[in-house]
């Protein structure tokens, strides 16, 4: 039996150690087919980072990845630039949130091999990154953003620093349509959704699938899989108990 990706969420990682994976990618390429800018909403451990880091491969035109799964035979693999942000780490202070939005469109560019200005606004810094990306490469970029409101969410009881937190997350994610020429593709994901008169208001073309059927298992497991590829793991537990412990969940 393949090694199952326990705390794993790197789909490159997952695929080439060969740990069990169950195929996303038809989820993501109806994605990619049908929209520009898109909003994923789910709880902490359900997968957003692996299905982003999914779209990452693909974006890269890393098509050996994908070998044997839906995605496979049907997208051409066109590889684009791609920043990638994870909003990690501490933002309970204002040093501590420029230090930290700072320290990751840096190396952003520095993986990308672009110039990067830390004396600009953090909003600029940004904008600098998309367009000298788009200059370098000559391609329109990709935009990944995960945990889009952990900076809010960190700070949910202090009104001061989450206000600071937002209107500046505000500030950055508006270049994101300001620069639509140069923009080939963005998803965010985050546990909560904030309405679009606050966070998203410079972002208001945003698709968010959250509720969508369609996309209603993008991330995580269902029955079926449980059936199926987990099936050789559950040999002897108590199904019944299971689906009390983990079913029950609807998007």
């Amino acid at each position: 039996m393949k090694k199952l990706p326990i705390g794993i969420h790197s789909f490159s990682e997952i695929i080439g150690d060969d740990y069990l994976y169950i195929d996303k990618t038809k989820e993501a390429y109806e994605l990619l087919s049908a929209y520009k800018y898109v909003f994923l909403s789910r709880p902490r451990r359900f997968g957003k980072s692996l299905f982003l880091t999914t779209l990452q491969a693909i974006f890269e035109g890393k098509k050996e990845l994908f070998k044997g799964l839906y995605i496979y035979d049907k997208y051409d693999f066109e590889p684009y630039p791609v920043i990638r942000i994870h909003w990690g780490g501490n933002f309970t202070s204002e040093f501590n949130f420029q230090s930290e939005v700072q320290s990751t469109l840096r190396w952003n560019a520095e993986c990308l091999g672009v110039t990067f200005d830390k004396t600009l606004a953090l909003s600029a810094q940004f904008d600098l990154l998309i367009k000298e990306t788009y200059k370098k490469y000559n391609k329109r970029v990709v935009i990944l953003i995960d945990e889009y409101d952990k900076p809010i969410l960190d700070n949910i009881t202090n009104s001061a620093m989450r206000n600071y937190a937002r209107d500046t997350l505000k500030g950055i994610y508006e270049h994101i349509k300001y620069n639509d020429e140069y923009v080939k593709f963005a998803f965010l994901t985050g546990v909560s959704k904030f309405s679009k008169v606050s966070i998203f208001s410079g972002l208001n073309n945003i698709e968010d699938i959250s509720l969508y059927p369609k996309y209603g298992n993008i991330c995580g497991y269902t029955q079926a899989d449980l059936e199926t590829s987990f099936q050789p793991y559950l040999e002897g537990a108590d199904m019944e108990k299971v689906k009390r412990w983990y079913d029950g969940y609807n998007f």
